[in-house]
């Protein structure tokens, strides 16, 4: 008999202690150098604690093939769900099939991966197409519908490179006197986008506008243009973060367009949450944009403020 007690004694408090075990997130983040992903991380770690969840970090610096290993090595390491801000949103095929194997939900934040996703899988974002859109018809109307455009582009490897250029190369085609005359890549960051656009300076391009796929390119345009004591081009970028709204609040940057960091960061940790408890979630998640002007940023600010 006190062996029976003893065993059910036992048992209680292994079913107690299975019980009361602190679910464990593995967060795969594409680069942590990149400002609006260090936001997203920033956000996802205050999240996870608040939802007493526990977090792990890795940073995959742009390298696929180290992003599909650390993934499955969070696999290997029994975490009990996954959120991938992915290196390369057409590269994600591995990284779904290891994680649908083991049973593991799988949430995608702020990059769209471009297949279809299976069940216990989900994403938490913005429409990169909408956010190029938005981007450029507020730019055409500063530029009274007329005049050259320059395109700075992201990762070509990202989806939200790719879907934001298209949208702004398809606005511009509607204006019969706007075109695109120059296009290139700077990959996101500030340095590459100040020699990018110091060498069409120097080719002595007819660049009325710049438009930035993000915020980051946006400003290393604007170095670009300060250093040549250019101050006739106008320039927008994306992403609204702490350094571009400071640039719209100056009026060094024509506008950005708002996209929510930290919306994202504790959307996908709350749908990570849900998919662990079992609950049902929509495969897409949309957080909206907001267009950031000069003319409105006080009014936007106080607003974020609340």
């Amino acid at each position: 008999m006190k062996t029976r007690l003893f065993a059910m004694f036992l048992g209680m408090l292994i079913s107690v202690s299975a019980g009361a075990k602190t679910p464990k997130i593995g967060v795969a983040l594409a680069n942590f150098d990149l400002n609006f992903v260090s936001i997203l991380r920033t956000q996802m770690i205050g999240e996870i604690s608040a939802l007493k969840m526990d977090g792990q970090f890795v940073d995959a610096k742009g390298d696929v093939a180290l992003q599909v290993q650390q993934v499955e090595d969070f696999i290997n390491q029994g975490v009990d769900a996954i959120i991938l801000n992915p290196v390369d949103t057409q590269g994600v095929l591995p990284m779904i099939k290891a994680a649908r194997s083991a049973g593991i939900p799988l949430v995608f934040v702020n990059r769209k991966p471009e297949v279809k996703l299976p069940e216990n899988m989900a994403y938490v974002g913005s429409d990169s197409a909408l956010g190029g859109e938005m981007q450029m018809e507020a730019l055409a109307k500063r530029m009274n519908y007329r005049g050259n455009v320059a395109i700075l582009m992201g990762a070509l490897s990202n989806e939200e490179a790719r879907e934001r250029t298209r949208a702004v190369e398809a606005v511009i085609a509607k204006y019969q006197q706007m075109a695109v005359i120059e296009k290139q890549t700077a990959r996101w960051q500030r340095n590459e986008a100040v020699d990018v656009v110091s060498g069409w300076l120097l080719n002595q391009r007819p660049i009325d506008a710049i438009a930035a796929n993000n915020d980051e390119m946006a400003i290393g345009a604007i170095m670009a243009l300060n250093q040549a004591k250019n101050s006739h081009i106008l320039v927008a970028g994306i992403d609204g973060t702490p350094d571009g709204q400071q640039f719209v609040k100056t009026g060094k940057m024509a506008l950005t367009i708002f996209q929510d960091a930290k919306g994202q960061a504790t959307g996908a940790v709350k749908v990570a949450k849900a998919l662990l408890d079992k609950q049902k979630v929509d495969e897409i998640n949309w957080i909206p944009y907001k267009t950031i002007t000069h003319d409105n940023y006080t009014e936007f600010a106080a607003a974020s403020a609340q």
